[in-house]
C-alpha cells in the first residue's frame, strides 16, 4: 500500500467550530481535542520514522516512508489550521499545543529512538482504529457540518492507507527476539495511558473554556453514549486493541483496504466543497 500525499484545504466555517457535531458541543470537543493532539504528534511520528530511514534499503518501504512523511505533514498543516480557528474563538489551542510540543521534545531528546518509534506504532495503531470506527459507521457523524466531516473522513482514510508504514520500519530496524516483543507492548500500555490522560485532560479543558457548553445534561448524556455505550467508541476498539498483543501482530491483519475506494471521490467532493465556500 503506497501512501499518496494530497495537498487538500478544507472550508470549515469559523463561527461553528464549538458546535459543529450534529450531536452538539460535548463531542464536538472531544473531536477538537483530538485535532489539538495532531500537529505536534505527526511531527513526532515523521522525526521517529525519519530517524531509521537511513537504515531501510527495500526501495518500496522507502517510497512508502516518503508517502508516509507527506501525508503526516499535510494533515499537521490542515490541524494547525483548524486548531487556529479553536483559538480565535477563545479557546486555549495554542496553550494546549505548546504544551504537548514541551513534552515531546523532552521525550525525542532524553529517550532511545527505539522507544520513541514504539511510541510512533502505537499511537498509529490508535489513529487506525479510530479511523476504521469513523469509516464502518456514517452514523458517527450524522449530518454534522460538511467541511469538518470531510476533514475528519479524509484523515482518516490516509491514517488507514499508511497505518502499516512505521510498523514495517520498526520490523526492519529492530532486532526480533522477546525484547522487541515487550518493548512493543509495553509501550503500547504506557501510551494508552498517557494518549487518554492528554486527550480527557484537552477535552476537559475545551468544555470549561467553551462554557456555553456546560451544564446541558442532555449534551453531557450524549457524549457518554457516544464514548461508552455499548457501540460507543471506547467498546469499539477493545478488540483490536487486544490484538496488538499478539506475538506476530502486523496493522494489515484487518485488512479493510476497501475503505480507500472511496478516498478519490472525497477528494473531488472536498476541493467542490472548497470552491463554494
Amino acid at each position: 500500500m503506497l501512501p499518496i500525499r494530497r495537498d487538500i484545504h478544507f472550508a470549515l466555517p469559523a463561527e461553528r467550530i464549538k458546535d459543529w457535531h450534529e450531536q452538539g458541543p460535548f463531542i464536538t470537543h472531544f473531536f477538537n481535542a483530538l485535532s489539538l493532539l495532531f500537529p505536534q504528534g505527526e511531527l513526532f511520528f515523521m522525526d521517529s520514522v525519519r530517524h531509521y530511514r537511513q537504515h531501510i534499503d527495500d526501495p518500496e518501504l522507502k517510497k512508502e516512508i516518503q508517502g508516509f512523511i507527506g501525508q503526516e505533514a499535510m494533515h499537521s498543516r490542515e490541524h494547525v489550521a483548524y486548531n487556529d480557528l479553536l483559538q480565535a474563538a477563545g479557546l486555549p489551542a495554542h496553550t494546549l499545543d505548546r504544551r504537548l510540543k514541551f513534552i515531546l521534545d523532552l521525550q525525542k531528546k532524553h529517550l532511545p529512538p527505539s522507544f520513541n518509534l514504539a511510541v510512533t506504532i502505537a499511537l498509529e495503531h490508535y489513529t487506525a482504529m479510530l479511523a476504521e470506527i469513523l469509516l464502518s459507521d456514517p452514523s458517527r457523524f450524522g449530518n454534522s457540518l460538511k467541511g469538518y466531516q470531510q476533514m475528519w473522513y479524509w484523515h482518516a482514510l490516509e491514517e488507514t492507507e499508511h497505518k502499516a508504514v512505521a510498523f514495517d520500519v520498526w520490523n526492519r530496524v529492530i532486532k526480533p527476539g522477546p525484547m522487541r516483543y515487550l518493548l512493543r507492548t509495553g509501550t503500547m500500555l504506557t501510551t494508552t495511558v498517557f494518549f487518554w490522560l492528554v486527550v480527557f485532560d484537552f477535552h476537559l479543558r475545551l468544555l470549561i473554556a467553551d462554557r456555553k457548553s456546560g451544564g446541558h445534561l442532555k449534551g453531557f448524556w450524549r457524549m457518554l453514549k457516544f464514548l461508552y455505550g455499548p457501540k460507543g467508541v471506547f467498546p469499539r476498539m477493545l478488540v483490536p486493541w487486544l490484538h496488538y498483543f499478539k506475538p506476530g501482530f502486523h496493522p494489515w491483519d484487518h485488512d479493510n483496504r476497501a475503505r480507500l475506494a472511496g478516498i478519490d471521490g472525497l477528494v473531488e467532493e472536498i476541493e467542490q466543497t472548497q470552491r463554494g465556500y
